[in-house]
């Protein structure tokens, strides 16, 4: 039987896919001369809640701590769920941390709220740092 991943579990791994990534992105934009653009913000001008977590991901795998956060905060709250969690991942394969307990739907619901409120958050933020509010 394959082991469910917790969502917690999940983000974490797609933090250390992140991580990977962005310290090869600089290199790989470099050679090819292609980058990432946000559709929403190409084609209206407005950023989305997500714009410069690319460059937020590359600051910080190359220990730019203050640049990261000035591009978007959430790149460090992967980064800090990626840190805690990955060694949970490695402690539950071995058999020494229990499997996850599936959440309730009272768990889900307040997840699912968080979420969309820290993604308004973003949001808020990226059309501060661009001048719009």
């Amino acid at each position: 039987m394959r082991r469910q991943y917790s969502i917690p579990e999940r983000l974490g791994g797609f933090g250390v896919a992140v991580a990977g990534a962005a310290t090869v992105w600089p290199a790989f934009s470099a050679g090819t001369g292609l980058g990432l653009p946000c559709p929403l913000r190409w084609s209206t001008g407005i950023p989305c809640p997500a714009c410069g977590l690319t460059t937020a991901a590359v600051d910080l795998a190359h220990g730019r701590l203050l640049a990261s956060l000035a591009d978007n905060p959430a790149a460090l709250a992967l980064a800090i769920l990626t840190v805690v969690t990955v060694p949970l991942i490695v402690l539950r394969q071995l058999g020494l941390v229990a499997t996850p307990v599936p959440w309730s739907a009272r768990a889900r619901r307040r997840t699912q709220v968080a979420a969309i409120a820290a993604a308004a958050a973003s949001w808020l933020f990226q059309l501060h740092r661009f001048g719009f509010v």
